[in-house]
């Protein structure tokens, strides 16, 4: 490549020019392999009391799951796509790790209802029918928790005209719901 000066002399572009670029290019690929920096979770509960049920929503970053899901199937690579091969380490990884208690610390059964890949997320949706209060129920969330130290899982709970939030993470695991 020739650049040329005011006077019309001709000059070759300088080294730097080209180590820039390689640098660039460099940044830009390490960039799109990098990893997130921070591992968290959003789940919401909506209570619909014509289903006397709980339509949960729970959002979790898709390499994330991959590699928990890879760990428990003796390191067997898992790539999660639209079809629902994965369904059933997935939902095992679900119910273990997320659970409703009512009062007696009995789980309450529920079921995943399907996924959703939304950019780097997977949406998993749960329905979990109640027929009791939910007051002094027991939530736990520790999706995640078992893979990364620095987990965090926040739980907005919709019942009635209110709303609860709960911050799930090493130190608390489980919380008692009261509205």
């Amino acid at each position: 490549m020739i650049l040329k000066n005011q006077k019309n002399n001709a000059k070759p572009v300088g080294i730097s020019y080209r180590f820039l670029l390689l640098g660039c290019i460099i940044v830009a690929s390490l960039g799109a392999f990098k990893k997130h920096a921070f591992h968290t979770s959003i789940t919401e509960m909506r209570h619909n009391p014509k289903e006397k049920s709980f339509e949960i929503s729970l959002r979790v970053f898709k390499d994330d799951l991959e590699s928990v899901l890879t760990r428990d199937n003796q390191n067997k690579k898992i790539v999660l796509d639209k079809t629902d091969k994965y369904d059933a380490l997935i939902d095992k990884y679900i119910q273990k790790h997320f659970a409703v208690l009512n009062t007696r610390n009995q789980r309450l059964p529920y079921q995943l209802l399907g996924k959703e890949q939304e950019g780097d997320a997977m949406w998993l949706y749960i329905e979990l029918p109640i027929n009791e209060a939910i007051n002094g129920i027991k939530l736990q969330n520790d999706v995640l928790i078992d893979m990364f130290d620095d987990q965090t899982n926040i739980v907005n709970i919709f019942y009635q005209n209110d709303k609860k939030s709960f911050i799930f993470n090493q130190k608390n695991r489980v919380f008692t719901v009261s509205f």
